[in-house]
């Protein structure tokens, strides 16, 4: 996983002596990744229910 969000940035000067198709569907790639990464931030941090779980007591006190 970490692969594929690293890998545009080792395409640097790829995309000027080559066909484009590649560059493409890794760019697609990296944005679904990042949009999935904001999505789990969200998700697991800013929603309610977190808010809820981080409000409770604890109960082993």
């Amino acid at each position: 996983m970490l692969l594929l969000a690293t890998l545009p940035l080792a395409l640097d000067g790829e995309s000027v002596t080559s066909s484009n198709t590649a560059l493409a569907v890794i760019s697609v790639v990296s944005m679904v990744f990042g949009y999935l990464l904001l999505a789990a931030l969200w998700y697991f941090v800013f929603s309610a229910r977190a808010r809820e779980r981080r409000d409770k007591p604890n109960k082993r006190d």
